[in-house]
């Protein structure tokens, strides 16, 4: 290296340290800001509210099966029992109908010969109970298909009404509380810090009704009780308090 890299090199090793040096003093400044800079005064408000929702949405399940030492024999029943089904459904158009599940399984037990049993499931969706307790008894009485489930709930657009209004409730109670907490603690008033809304709930009060397969001959009309859904909306955060006590 000749003396005149040697020059330039120390020059650069003092510019660096330089720099270095500025910035470290630039950070102790700001932490020395930070650390004297008085903390702005803050309460955690919580608040929620509730409504009761009477449910509007009935789901249920139906499901075909047959069993054959010929699983195309088996496949034909469930397929015609499940295409009468469907057609049948057609004389109801409030009702949303759908197929769901197929499966088709081999059966071996020992002494008795290899059989094949076939299975589909039929979904229900309706808003109109009492169309729908008449489809359901339909299609077990003359389509001799076994109801396995059944459930209540809210529709979309009911649910977004509900949270619509329960959220303004929630806001409203959290500002209340929010004053409160300002004027319980001495300070003239106070603003709005960061706040999270949150929906929480939504399952229906009721426990979901499962019903048990019956014969054909005896199930007797299906009955139905919708019940409730909670939709409740929960109000989190921090109010900043303005003027010292």
């Amino acid at each position: 290296m000749t003396a005149t890299d040697s020059r330039i090199t120390r020059r650069h090793a003092g510019t660096i340290a330089l720099a270095l040096t500025f910035t470290l003093a630039a950070s102790c400044a700001l932490a020395q800001v930070a650390a004297t800079a008085p903390s702005v005064p803050t309460v955690n408000v919580n608040a929620s509210a509730t409504a009761t929702i009477t449910n509007d949405r009935l789901q249920a399940w139906l499901r075909t099966e047959a069993e054959n030492v010929s699983p195309a024999a088996a496949a034909a029943q469930v397929n015609t029992a499940t295409a009468k089904a469907l057609a049948d459904a057609k004389a109801f158009p409030g009702i949303k109908v759908t197929t769901n599940g197929y499966s088709t399984q081999q059966i071996a037990e020992k002494g008795k010969p290899t059989r094949w049993r076939v299975a589909q499931t039929i979904s229900i969706d309706a808003s109109d109970f009492t169309a729908a307790a008449t489809l359901l008894s339909k299609l077990q009485d003359e389509n001799g298909l076994l109801l396995s489930g059944m459930s209540f709930s809210i529709t979309e657009k009911t649910r977004k009404d509900a949270e619509d209004s329960v959220t303004l409730q929630a806001i409203k109670g959290w500002q209340a509380r929010a004053q409160q907490a300002a004027a319980g603690l001495g300070f003239a008033s106070w603003r709005v810090g960061h706040v999270s809304v949150q929906t929480s709930g939504g399952g229906p009060v009721f426990p979901v009704m499962r019903a048990q397969a019956m014969s054909v001959s005896a199930a007797p009309p299906v009955a139905m009780e919708g019940g409730t859904t909670d939709v409740t909306v929960n109000v989190s955060g921090d109010a900043v308090l303005v003027g010292s006590p």
